[in-house]
């Protein structure tokens, strides 16, 4: 096996393929990239068994000035290959398999030589049946993501709500995500379809997706019995496997009493919590007051340890009962900044009851829920 190829462009694709790299993976050969030569083009692929990311460097890709002298496959460690790539002092990098399982790698005045294993011991990728498949803007699907992965849980001992339910029916696509404590749910409308699944993609899965998402235009989505694929591009598939269990009904979260109402601008609120857990954060207990009446709203967090805050806040409207209300700040701040810099509405039903935050103009049918925090 030898070619050689553009270094950023071997990159770039080095960096796809190690999001689905592990230092703690089951098996000694999933630390390694493994590496495919062909007359047509180089094919990379990393996985930790729940995700496996594949990508092709075409030959008649122009920026990779691709040049394939000899095909050939090799798995080579993905840490340490990936690391002398970036370090490299010339433009163009060749690669030669020399003996056995060894590369060579030249660029410049440099030469390294590193040892590999057999790129027939790789796991293969699995083999599926495509039941239901999507095409979806990427920068749509990355916001549905971003607005819905916070609330992912981190326990374990609930695995079911360590990811993120996607339904797709009726040519909607409901994201819902929730560890108990909070909930988010964003429902997408991407027209006619007869695309119908329900499925929990892991959070760790979506986290890596993200950064990939950002680079193309659109994604394909293809749901098969126990896995999804996302095709990003014309040259590069990002496999997740799916959770299995059932996820618990979100709609009968989510209250459909207000009592008290709070238009707000996100931004401006988020930026008075980050003020008020400096406080909260050092005391005890991560807690903070919301208290809310027709003359004044406020919040406050009081820590005898520690000391006391109080910051009134300045509302566009307040209607409805007076009302004070205790919460955990990280997830208030976590719910607002999936807003950004718009005019959200908060509404309340008692001091006891999860309360949610909707953009005052909810074309985009996002809600978001948080349990308060008992204090007594």
């Amino acid at each position: 096996m030898q070619f050689t190829i553009n270094r950023s462009a071997f990159i770039k694709a080095l960096n796809y393929v190690n999001r689905a790299i592990s230092s703690r993976a089951s098996m000694p050969i999933l630390t390694h990239i493994k590496m495919v030569v062909e007359e047509t083009g180089i094919t990379l692929t990393g996985s930790d068994t729940d995700i496996s990311i594949e990508t092709t460097i075409e030959k008649t890709d122009d920026s990779a000035n691709l040049q394939i002298q000899e095909i050939g496959a090799i798995a080579l460690p993905a840490t340490f290959f990936t690391n002398i790539v970036k370090r490299l002092p010339g433009e163009e990098m060749t690669l030669t398999q020399t003996t056995g399982f060894q590369a060579k790698i030249n660029s410049g005045s440099a030469e390294f030589d590193i040892n590999g294993q057999d790129a027939n011991n790789y796991p293969h990728l699995p083999e599926i049946t495509i039941k239901n498949q999507l095409i979806l803007p990427a920068d749509t699907l990355v916001e549905v993501i971003r607005q819905t992965i916070d609330s992912v849980s981190k326990q374990l001992s609930q695995p079911i709500l360590t990811g993120v339910h996607f339904v797709l029916a009726s040519g909607n696509l409901t994201a819902v995500a929730t560890d108990r404590h909070r909930l988010a749910q964003r429902t997408l409308n991407f027209g006619e379809s007869d695309v119908e699944a329900d499925i929990v993609v892991p959070g760790d899965s979506l986290k890596q997706l993200v950064g990939m998402l950002e680079e193309v235009e659109t994604v394909e989505i293809r749901v098969a019995e126990n896995q999804i694929i996302f095709q990003l591009g014309a040259n590069t598939l990002f496999y997740s496997r799916l959770l299995e269990g059932n996820y618990p009904d979100a709609s009968r979260l989510i209250p459909t009493e207000k009592r008290t109402t709070l238009t707000i601008n996100a931004r401006e609120l988020a930026q008075t919590i980050d003020r008020a857990a400096l406080l909260s954060h050092e005391g005890r207990s991560n807690v903070i007051q919301f208290s809310i009446s027709a003359n004044s709203s406020m919040i406050s967090s009081n820590s005898p340890e520690v000391g006391k805050v109080e910051e009134e806040i300045f509302a566009a409207e307040t209607a409805g009962d007076e009302i004070t209300i205790s919460f955990n700040p990280d997830y208030m701040k976590d719910a607002l900044r999936t807003f950004g810099d718009t005019e959200i509405q908060i509404g309340f039903k008692t001091p006891l009851d999860p309360f949610t935050l909707v953009p005052t103009n909810n074309a985009m049918n996002f809600i978001y829920l948080i349990t308060p925090v008992r204090t007594y």
